[in-house]
């Protein structure tokens, strides 16, 4: 199973994502919980990271905790780009920038925020107190996106 995984991975296929998307259609709540449970993991996972000073790391994983948080909220509101995310089988940038835009309406700007800060946290090269500034906008919309899920 393990050089399965493997080589799905070299040819860029998110392995995880997919067996989230085969759960949701399964159970849609069981794969937004499973989606929010996630995000919780990766934030304390970009929390340790941030602690011993790995910052990349730390990033690599906060734009993780936004992106599952866009991808559960997207599938609870039935979103065009989620339906599209499950026609092709993946999600892409612009997908959940689109998704962003409309929750944000829908949800409030916390939204927006949280996605930029995660956005530009995944471009890297930053330094430690930009990262935490980042983090803090990260943390508080999984907070709100808690509230919603």
């Amino acid at each position: 199973m393990e050089e399965l995984i493997k080589k799905a991975e070299e040819k860029g296929i998110d392995v995880e994502d997919l067996i989230l998307s085969a759960l949701s259609k399964v159970d849609p709540q069981a794969g937004i919980r499973t989606r929010l449970e996630l995000a919780k993991k990766y934030l304390s996972e970009a929390e340790e990271y941030l602690s011993k000073g790995e910052i990349v790391r730390s990033s690599e994983k906060a734009y993780k905790v936004a992106e599952e948080l866009i991808k559960a909220l997207a599938e609870k509101f039935n979103l065009p780009e989620y339906q599209q995310a499950v026609r092709e089988g993946r999600w892409y940038t612009y997908s959940l920038t689109n998704a962003v835009a409309k929750l944000s309406l829908k949800l409030g700007d916390w939204i927006k925020i949280g996605w930029n800060s995660a956005y530009i946290l995944h471009e890297g090269k930053l330094d430690l107190d930009t990262v935490k500034v980042m983090m803090s906008d990260i943390k508080k919309m999984l907070e709100e996106a808690e509230k919603g899920l």
